[in-house]
C-alpha cells in the first residue's frame, strides 16, 4: 500500500496549503458535500478556502466500500484551484484547475482492477447563493487520468498466476481522457 502513503501525504499537503493565509483579512472557509457522489454511495467532504479576491483553494476527499452491493472500494483526493469571474469568491461562474489521486479495487463483469490513478483537468462551474452562508455548486471537469493496476479475471489467483519471481506486479497501465469530476454540491460558508 505504498500509494496509500502517497495519497495520505497529498491530503496533508493540500490541507496545509489551505491553512496558510495569503492576506491579512478574514478568511472565508466553506465546507461542501457532492450530492451526486452521495447518490452513488460514495461519502465525500470538501473544504474551500478563499486565498485572493477572485481565487480559492479546495480539496475534496471521497471513498466508498461496496456501494449498492457492488464489489468496489476506492479512496480519492481532489485538490483544485478556482478562479471566479464575478469578482467575488464562491459566487457565480468559475473555472478551475484540479487534480485527482487515488487508489481503487473494483470487480466488474468478472474482471478485477486493483490499482492507482493520478490525473488532472479543467473544471467549469456556477455557484448559486441560497442565503448568506448556503449555496449550490454545479460543476463538471474534463481531463486526463493515468492509471496503473493489476487486471485479472475474478477466479484467478493473482499471487500465483501473475507474479514474477514471487513479486506481484501491475500488468496494465495507460491513460484516458474522460470526465474527472461532476457534481451538484451543497456549500456552507463557515466564516
Amino acid at each position: 500500500m505504498k500509494i496509500s502513503l502517497h495519497i495520505t501525504k497529498l491530503c496533508i499537503i493540500a490541507m496545509m496549503l489551505m491553512a496558510v493565509p495569503t492576506k491579512a483579512g478574514a478568511q472565508m472557509v466553506a465546507v461542501r458535500n457532492n450530492m451526486l457522489y452521495d447518490v452513488a454511495m460514495t461519502p465525500n467532504l470538501g473544504l474551500e478556502l478563499v486565498v485572493g479576491e477572485r481565487t480559492t483553494l479546495a480539496a475534496t476527499l471521497m471513498g466508498n466500500h461496496k456501494p449498492w452491493g457492488q464489489d468496489m472500494k476506492m479512496l480519492f483526493v481532489q485538490p483544485e484551484m478556482r478562479y471566479y469571474f464575478s469578482g467575488r469568491p464562491m459566487f457565480k461562474h468559475y473555472v478551475g484547475l484540479g487534480g485527482l489521486a487515488g487508489t481503487y479495487d473494483i470487480t466488474w463483469k468478472g474482471k478485477v482492477y486493483d490499482g492507482t490513478a493520478l490525473g488532472g483537468g479543467l473544471t467549469f462551474g456556477y455557484v448559486y447563493k441560497l442565503g448568506k452562508r448556503l449555496g449550490i455548486d454545479c460543476h463538471a471537469s474534463f481531463g486526463a487520468i493515468m492509471y496503473k493496476h493489476k487486471e485479472y479475471f475474478e477466479g484467478d489467483r493473482y499471487d500465483e498466476d501473475y507474479s514474477i519471481n514471487g513479486v506481484q506486479r501491475t500488468n496494465a497501465w495507460g491513460y484516458a481522457l474522460l470526465p474527472t469530476n461532476c457534481g451538484v454540491s451543497i456549500t456552507y460558508i463557515l466564516k
